[in-house]
């Protein structure tokens, strides 16, 4: 039964943080617009990486394109 009783007074006190934290949504700050923009960058080196790897494989004619 403590188990059961230190489970609800965690909820209790995690509910409220949670909702609160979910609720705060002050915008696009600075911080998160050079976020996403690393994001971009990142994944636009990702594709570019996985363009070459598949010109190498299709260049050496190997059986899976895929990278």
């Amino acid at each position: 039964m403590t188990t059961f009783t230190n489970l609800l007074k965690a909820m209790v006190i995690a509910a409220p943080l949670a909702f609160s934290l979910t609720a705060c949504d002050a915008g696009d700050g600075e911080a998160e617009q050079i976020g996403e923009e690393v994001d971009r960058a990142l994944n636009d080196a990702g594709n570019r990486l996985e363009d070459a790897c598949e010109s190498v494989k299709e260049g050496v004619n190997a059986r899976d394109q895929d990278c």
